[in-house]
């Protein structure tokens, strides 16, 4: 069966890829919208999160519509990825703030990129990548050992490689005493001890603290870094933002708390200003201080 899984994804990576771009993202924006319309536990979820977050209800199926067209954009960019060069991708993606990465690399320690599943986020790396600056991510394996061969093998191109979730921690410590880039997605829930429990939204949030407790442990430079959809340049802009720097009061539960907290401010503040491109059907608030779960959209995280 997995095999089967990946032979018809494979087939669509491959239809889509040779398709004219404009077509290929025409197409993957009725793949969002069946999936909007097909897939209600998501839709609710959605929903739900953007109730949480304070959104007026006028403006939350709005906000989702728009998530699921970035999705199917995001699909037929990653169909694509595989022909994108440098030349060809002026005009479709640029950088914004990239004087912030290299000051942060310049430390010498390492950078951690602090990002989120907003904009096209798997394009991001892969396109730092194919500008000469290759970099480690974070990322959970796929069920499926023949679509996770797969999308690695895309998305490692251009020298880019994986650190896996479930073996993560001993790989960063070496990347960041190497000097290296790793990026890590920072806006998925989390159950203890793994996370802490931070604002996001005005909502507790059980979150990510592995990237805090590096950045402290190894001296490395934590910078945010995003792939958003820019509609009035019609093109993707790739934003470095400045450094964050950790306020240090010598208990060290605490700075890693107070780190992580920063970290997901940022995120917030990103996903504030591009609210229709973040990820809102993940369960972000899943997990709840009290230790009950959010029960309240009936979708898995």
């Amino acid at each position: 069966m997995q095999f089967v899984q990946f032979l018809l994804v494979w087939c669509v990576v491959r239809l889509l890829g040779v398709l004219p771009r404009a077509l290929a993202r025409w197409i993957g924006v009725g793949v969002g919208g069946a999936v909007f319309a097909l897939l209600p536990r998501l839709r609710r979820t959605g929903l739900r999160n953007l109730e949480l977050a304070g959104i007026p209800k006028g403006e939350r199926e709005g906000i989702l519509r728009g998530v699921y067209r970035g999705l199917g954009w995001q699909l037929a960019e990653f169909c694509r990825m595989e022909r994108y060069t440098r030349e060809n991708t002026v005009g479709l993606i640029r950088y914004e703030g990239l004087e912030h990465f290299f000051e942060a690399q310049a430390l010498g320690k390492g950078v951690l990129i602090v990002t989120g599943h907003l904009g096209a986020w798997e394009l991001s790396s892969f396109y730092h990548s194919l500008m000469g600056h290759p970099m480690g991510m974070v990322i959970r394996r796929l069920d499926n050992r023949f679509l996770d061969r797969f999308v690695n093998r895309i998305r490692c191109l251009h020298g880019n490689r994986v650190l896996h979730k479930d073996d993560f921690a001993r790989g960063l410590l070496t990347a960041m005493r190497a000097g290296e880039t790793v990026g890590i997605l920072m806006d998925t829930n989390m159950t203890p001890p793994q996370g802490v429990f931070v604002d996001f939204f005005g909502v507790p949030a059980c979150t990510a603290s592995g990237l805090a407790r590096v950045a402290l442990k190894t001296g490395a430079a934590v910078v945010p870094g995003f792939l958003v959809w820019e509609k009035a340049e019609g093109q993707y802009v790739l934003h470095f933002g400045e450094r964050i720097k950790p306020v240090l009061t010598g208990d060290a539960e605490r700075d890693i708390v107070a780190l992580t907290q920063q970290c997901t401010s940022v995120i917030e503040s990103w996903v504030r200003r591009y609210p229709e491109q973040w990820l809102w059907i993940h369960r972000r608030w899943k997990t709840r201080p009290d230790g009950t779960r959010d029960e309240g959209t009936g979708s898995s995280g």
